[in-house]
């Protein structure tokens, strides 16, 4: 039982993770692969940071090979949020069918588990047609719910829930997700400080489990397809330029009247806690001006690019390119990997 009376950082996370390694101990618990069959259809997914060019690589690749796109974004998912969340546009997506783009209003709940099954449904279909599904993100918990699966999580701990809240109330969100990196670093990775519900679930499932969160999940592998992981790397200063160049347009293209509509429409939902409509919502707010608004969410691409590729270095059986994805080699190279894995 977990104790609620902890004040200080070392004694409460401390607490929390002497109770996750009680019993027999921290064992990796993913189901084990089975072997693929070679006459299962094949699924490309193209992994990668945010601003490395897989949108273009995966237009590239499905007019060459006949394929149909799986967005693996858990903001493009989405109505109306279109300027922050670097959506293929619509004369992309009348080139390519796409999947999993504007399934949602920003003030529905979308998990990690609800795109799983929605994904799963499109590669059955996708590749019934005779198609070649594309899973195109840089979600990584979406990803690996798709792959993975993800195990029935245990009931919400209410008191737990409450300690947690308060403990972040008086410390900081930093200082709980300091807790929730002590207990599972590989979950507290992608998910951003301030998203203290994310944080606190996590840390709620970790408790229940005895075990970390990244080591329960993968109770419903994905089955019937061969999967071929390609993975851009491009330089990591270029990339950085890119993301700030993007993040300038985005504000010059509308992004805080954007984010003045959505707000009117749906209130300040969690939808618009993400990336870049954060930082536009405080210039609606007036809590900081366009050009600090602009240098934050520079700043929050360049961390969460960072993140990203932390967590995609642990895919299995990633074959990485040295490249941005709109770059005429990196393209040449993906589709060689696609040939040899179609033969």
């Amino acid at each position: 039982m977990v104790a609620l009376a902890y004040e200080s950082e070392v004694d409460f996370s401390a607490g929390v993770v002497a109770v996750v390694r009680q019993g027999s101990g921290i064992r990796d618990q993913r189901s084990e692969k089975t072997a693929d069959d070679a006459h299962d259809p094949l699924v490309v997914i193209l992994l990668g940071p945010t601003g490395s060019g897989k949108t273009a690589l995966s237009l590239a690749l499905a007019e060459r090979f006949g394929g149909e796109i799986v967005s693996c974004d858990s903001v493009a998912v989405y109505r109306g949020m279109e300027l922050g969340t670097a959506k293929p546009t619509k004369e992309e997506r009348e080139r390519v069918p796409h999947h999993l783009i504007d399934v949602a209003d920003p003030d529905e709940v979308f998990t990690a588990g609800e795109y799983s099954r929605r994904a799963r449904v499109a590669l059955r279909e996708i590749a019934a047609r005779g198609r070649l599904p594309i899973v195109t993100g840089g979600t990584g918990l979406y990803l690996r719910a798709l792959t993975e699966g993800l195990f029935a999580g245990p009931a919400r701990r209410e008191d737990l829930r409450a300690r947690l809240r308060w403990s972040a109330e008086r410390h900081g969100n930093a200082w709980l997700h300091r807790v929730l990196r002590r207990l599972d670093a590989a979950t507290a990775e992608p998910i951003h400080a301030n998203d203290t519900a994310k944080v606190i679930r996590a840390i709620e499932v970790c408790v229940a489990a005895r075990k970390p969160m990244s080591e329960v999940m993968g109770r419903d592998p994905l089955r019937g397809f061969r999967l071929l992981r390609i993975g851009l790397n491009p330089p990591r200063g270029q990339l950085y330029d890119r993301l700030n160049q993007r993040c300038a347009a985005m504000f010059a293209a509308g992004l805080v009247e954007e984010t003045r509509g959505l707000v009117g429409k749906y209130g300040p939902v969690k939808a618009l806690d993400s990336l870049g409509y954060r930082q536009a919502f405080g210039v609606l707010d007036r809590t900081m001006s366009e050009q600090d608004g602009i240098e934050a969410a520079q700043q929050g691409h360049r961390n969460y690019a960072k993140r990203q590729m932390t967590w995609f270095r642990r895919e299995p059986e990633v074959r990485w390119i040295e490249g941005f994805g709109d770059e005429a080699g990196t393209a040449s190279a993906a589709a060689e990997l696609v040939d040899s894995a179609l033969v």
